[in-house]
């Protein structure tokens, strides 16, 4: 009986959620068709090189196809290899807490955690324990000189890594770098020796949906399997945070993590990361890393062994309609600040909770997503320039980003990311509290004690025990600053709009958030 590792199980900690059960591939990779780009050594069979110059393909009325990916094949799984990890893993502990039974201990603070949680529920668990594992995954040669692509959450924790070619010869390898982030990881040959590897490039172009894509890899142990698929989606978002990725339909399973995909010109359109799958088998959904985003990771791992980002320090969450009317925002786009981290870039400038960014350096900000993705594609140290609506008012902010911290680092500065209200509201009901008058409620703000069930603020997720810390960008800490705040917003609004909207900063826990309420006008 196998003992390859799940997905989840053996190869990592990293983050990523999805409306759904995702599971992270184990092992090998993708490859696929073509024939640009890859270097050969001299072992490689003439033949085979040369059939790849005599392709066949079929006529359509939207142009060649292939009518057999064997050349191509042929041409590109010399440069895919399969990696044997040795390592300890920690299988999950015996709480309602832990991961899938058998899997790794991830911590919270691990941007996979959110993934194989779900996996949890229902299911029994075994003792913690640790045990010494061997998992398997994918990579391919990006230069002659030994340099492969990998996935982080298959390498990161490894004591020892092989490398295995097509041809079943076994080469050690070392860890050049990771990058959780993205969930890529460069490793390289560490045998001394002269031979000139196999490899395959980057591609430089998009991918359309539609496009072929080829997929070489090990899943389950089998060794070297070929599935084809076309490209399904662009810029899916899984979880990792501001990326997107490629969603293709060639069959993925256990042991492809790392793998590349192909085009029909034999280039990398893609780095293989995760499944989308209700059991942990193929369903015809895997995401894959685009190429761009490979080629600027892999630059970094070479060069400095790790991917510095910049940092601005803010806690942000998406604008709706209700929040962009309440700060006369004609439309809702950029990205509001719900909390400030302590000691970070932004701390040390105008920058408060409640203000919205709406542009970096000229360039406007759609979501949070996108705000994150632009400040993300800089260096630490950057001068930007940000440009930010203040309930109604529109100013530019000067500041130099920081350096994105660690997960583990970031969750302690941060906590949890707010979640983003989005419901709409027509009525207000709360009975409120000062917080210094609750036990454990702390000194700012007011509590809130009930929630009309049929009001806009139950409609909004508003419950007892929430504290609102400011209405209409004015801290309060009475019931009484409250009705100020309400009609100072009131009064503010223009035209003859039988209700207002207020805006208003609210904790729930450890989150902050901020809440547009709908306020009939007396």
């Amino acid at each position: 009986m196998t003992t390859e590792r799940t997905p989840a199980a053996n190869e990592s900690k990293r983050p990523r959620k999805l409306a759904g059960r995702t599971a992270l591939l184990a092992a090998t990779a993708l490859v696929a068709a073509g024939a640009i780009g890859l270097s050969f050594n001299p072992s490689v069979p003439q033949a085979v090189a040369e059939t790849a110059q005599t392709q066949q393909t079929i006529a359509t009325p939207q142009g060649p196809a292939p009518l057999s990916f064997a050349d191509l094949v042929a041409k590109v799984s010399p440069a895919v290899v399969s990696i044997n990890v040795k390592g300890e893993m920690k299988t999950a502990e015996n709480d309602d807490d832990s991961p899938v039974p058998g899997m790794p201990d991830i911590p919270e603070d691990n941007p996979l955690y959110d993934f194989f949680k779900q996996f949890r529920k229902g299911m029994p668990t075994p003792p913690s324990k640790h045990t010494p594992s061997l998992a398997q995954g994918s990579g391919f040669f990006i230069s002659d000189d030994g340099y492969i692509v990998t996935n982080n959450h298959v390498v990161e924790d490894a004591d020892d890594i092989t490398v295995t070619m097509e041809d079943g010869e076994k080469f050690d390898a070392k860890l050049i770098g990771t990058d959780p982030r993205t969930d890529l990881a460069l490793i390289k040959v560490t045998d001394k020796t002269n031979k000139k590897f196999p490899f395959v490039n980057l591609s430089e172009k998009d991918p359309r949906v539609g496009d072929w894509v080829l997929a070489v890899g090990n899943p389950f142990g089998l060794g070297g399997t070929v599935t084809a698929g076309i490209i399904s989606a662009h810029n899916r978002d899984i979880g990792s945070g501001p990326y997107d990725y490629l969603q293709i339909d060639a069959a993925v399973n256990r042991g492809n993590s790392g793998g590349p995909s192909f085009d029909l010109d034999g280039n990398v359109v893609g780095v293989n990361t995760a499944i989308f799958s209700p059991s942990g088998g193929n369903v015809g959904i895997a995401f894959a890393v685009p190429a761009a985003l490979v080629k600027q990771v892999v630059a970094d791992l070479k060069a400095d062994g790790s991917v510095d980002r910049g940092w601005l320090g803010v806690v942000i969450q998406n604008v709706n309609d209700d929040i962009a009317d309440s700060i006369g925002l004609s439309t809702p786009t950029g990205a509001m600040v719900t909390k400030v981290t302590e000691d970070g870039p932004a701390s040390k400038e105008d920058i408060k909770a409640g203000d919205v960014i709406v542009g970096v350096n000229g360039d406007e900000v759609k979501d949070s997503r996108d705000l994150a993705r632009k400040i993300a594609e800089l260096e630490p140290d950057t001068e930007v320039k940000l440009a930010i609506v203040r309930y109604g008012d529109k100013r530019e902010v000067d500041m130099t980003l920081g350096t994105f911290p660690s997960a583990k680092k970031l969750a302690s500065l941060e906590g949890e990311e707010p979640a983003d209200q989005s419901e709409q509201m027509e009525k207000l009901g709360l009975s409120l509290a000062p917080a210094a008058k609750i036990p454990g409620a702390g000194e700012e703000g007011v509590v809130i004690t009930e929630v009309d069930d049929d009001s806009d603020a139950a409609d909004k997720g508003l419950k007892p025990g929430d504290i609102i810390l400011q209405v209409a960008g004015v801290d309060v800490s009475t019931p009484g600053d409250v009705a100020a705040g309400l009609k100072k917003a009131a009064e503010s609004t223009k035209g003859s709009k039988d209700t207002v909207k207020v805006l208003m900063q609210v904790k729930t826990g450890d989150q902050t958030r901020f809440v547009a309420l709908s306020l009939k006008k007396a």
